[in-house]
């Protein structure tokens, strides 16, 4: 029984057709991208992560991916503060 399997990491031409660039271009691209936040080769094989590459395409794009700034939990305790203060002078929580 044969299983296919799909790599994940992948070679720089076909980083490159994920893209829709040329090998060539795509060479010629990379210090830009990777200045610009894009996922480094792998140092001992060269190849890059197809899922990292998805990633950084869909973090371009915040308003449609829910990227950029994460979202960071607030302290329960100031939250509750501020709701106790809330209700003390009146209004909604």
């Amino acid at each position: 029984m044969r299983f296919r399997v799909e790599p994940r990491d992948v070679p720089p031409e076909v980083t490159a057709r994920r893209l829709g660039v040329t090998a060539e271009r795509f060479a010629a691209m990379l210090p830009s991208l990777i200045a610009r936040g894009f996922p480094r080769p792998d140092p001992d094989t060269g190849n890059v992560d197809l899922s990292a590459v998805d990633r950084w395409c869909d973090a371009r794009h915040p308003h449609l991916f829910g990227g950029g700034a994460a979202v960071q939990a607030r302290d329960a305790g100031a939250v509750a503060h501020e709701r106790i203060a809330g209700l003390r002078r009146g209004g909604a929580p």
